[in-house]
């Protein structure tokens, strides 16, 4: 893209940062810490915060559900966690 003027290096890089590395595993205790300490949020305004049900925000955080955010959650988790709400919003 930069070979071609549409972008410079600098937000190339950016680019690559932010969305060609693999997300991470999120625990329910990092889901939960990141809606309390870094959104500061309750659970329906932050499901409605990822586009998510409530109830997916519940069994994300609730370690005997077993589920995990995947795709495009947990990508909008990681940017959230590195940058903050204001990334989101």
């Amino acid at each position: 893209m930069s070979g071609l003027g549409l972008i410079d290096q600098h937000s190339l890089a950016r680019i690559k940062t932010l969305c060609f590395d693999e997300p991470p595993v999120f625990t329910p205790a990092r889901v939960a810490s990141i809606r309390i300490h870094r959104a500061r949020m309750s659970q329906s305004v932050f499901a409605r915060l990822l586009n998510v049900s409530l109830s997916t925000v519940q069994k994300w955080e609730a370690p005997a559900a077993g589920k995990h955010p995947s795709g495009a959650a947990a990508k909008l988790l990681q940017v959230l966690e590195k940058r903050g709400v204001e990334a989101l919003i």
